[in-house]
């Protein structure tokens, strides 16, 4: 009888974990008969990988198992490498695929139209001659609305929640979370001595595309102001804070936190470069155009730092330790069980098996009326008796 045989992929950004759930994944595979196959460089590997070529074939797959994976868990990235690969919008065809005939639609972007194409029949095709009786894959709402689609044609998935934004959908904690704010709160504290010496206002920039979970829960620890992308803060009334907190301050300096997607009234975030598979594009530093406001309308001299790869960077800390070998574990009941469709999750402090998120719902957002504070720009902190330990619902 062949062996079953399960394949597992990362994709989009690396965060500190991911090495514990593929490590965890491969011996739980061993102790219940299943094979694990990596799939390298996310779905990429299933859409560029030639299975003729020995070549490609050894660029994409990588047969798993526990000496290869015995001290992976030691480490932050992706053992398995990653990319931002979207099989259902290809701008270009791969090599591999070249004379092949995939359906192709018009997708449109923040008014930019471009000619995409759908190669999901190559990715089942390759999953059927790769022998994969599940799909094991971990990400963010990008990497797992492509693996929702393929639930939907057919393949076997179980996913797994990672983005250091702590945004996906049906869970209150994702892979990477944890230590992104640790990375965060100790760069600050140690920055605290910089931007004192020097009497400034520090500025910092985190992660935090469409939700300002990583700013909020750093200013949250931190004891500072922050911003975040679900609410446009009052220019005027934040630089008045901010120099008020300097002047208060015997050391004579402020800090404030903003996501990547933080804005102010009136005011529009810049982009620049090509959009991803997903179709987004780079955000200019809104720290620096804050700094520029700050200078303009107090005269006060600014530090800008650009936290944002730092907190990706790494080993992981014990809860993201613990949360990834602890999914990879869930992930692997479900399939010696025979479920599929399912997301690992933490619902209401505890460990659940989850629905795969519809990617047409969007990435979860802050509580704004709940968690924070609009008058002050901080964290709420009062009224958290009965809350989950990560102080926010599914």
């Amino acid at each position: 009888m062949a062996a079953k045989r399960i394949g597992i992929l990362t994709g989009g950004g690396d965060v500190p974990g991911l090495n514990s759930v593929i490590k965890t994944v491969v011996y739980r595979g061993s102790d219940i008969d299943y094979e694990v196959m990596g799939i390298r460089r996310g779905w990429e590997g299933l859409t560029h990988v030639d299975l003729d070529d020995p070549a490609s074939r050894a660029r994409y797959i990588l047969p798993l198992d526990r000496d290869n994976t015995r001290t992976i868990d030691r480490t932050g990235g992706t053992f398995l490498h990653t990319s931002r690969t979207n099989p259902a919008k290809m701008k270009k065809l791969p090599p591999v695929c070249a004379g092949g005939t995939f359906p192709k639609s018009e997708s449109t972007k923040k008014g930019v139209t471009s000619v995409v194409y759908d190669i999901t029949s190559r990715v089942l095709k390759n999953v059927g001659r790769l022998g994969l009786d599940y799909l094991v894959a971990i990400g963010g709402d990008d990497t797992l609305s492509y693996a929702a689609r393929l639930d939907k044609e057919g393949v076997k998935v179980i996913c797994i929640p990672k983005t250091m934004d702590n945004d996906v959908r049906n869970t209150e904690y994702c892979i990477g979370f944890s230590t992104a704010i640790t990375r965060a709160m100790d760069a600050i504290d140690r920055q605290r001595t910089t931007v004192g010496s020097h009497e400034r206002i520090g500025i910092f920039r985190v992660f935090g595309r469409d939700a300002g979970y990583t700013s909020l829960y750093t200013a949250y620890v931190t004891s500072l102001r922050c911003a975040i992308p679900e609410y446009k803060f009052d220019l005027k009334r934040m630089i008045e804070l901010l120099v008020e907190d300097k002047k208060t301050n015997p050391s004579n300096y402020s800090l404030v936190i903003l996501s990547e997607g933080a804005q102010w009234e009136g005011y529009e975030i810049r982009e620049y470069g090509e959009a991803d598979a997903f179709g987004h594009r780079k955000k200019a530093n809104v720290g620096e155009d804050l700094s520029d406001e700050i200078k303009k309308a107090s005269g006060e001299e600014t530090v800008v730092s650009d936290l944002t790869y730092e907190l990706r960077s790494g080993s992981p800390d014990f809860i993201d330790k613990l949360v990834a070998s602890t999914f990879a574990g869930m992930a692997m009941d479900c399939i010696a069980k025979g479920e599929h469709g399912m997301m690992t999750a933490i619902n209401k402090g505890c460990y659940s098996i989850v629905p795969i998120p519809d990617p047409k719902v969007g990435p979860r957002r802050v509580d704004v009326e709940n968690m924070y504070n609009t008058q002050r720009y901080r964290p709420n902190y009062a009224q958290k008796l009965g809350l989950p330990i990560f102080l926010t619902k599914a």
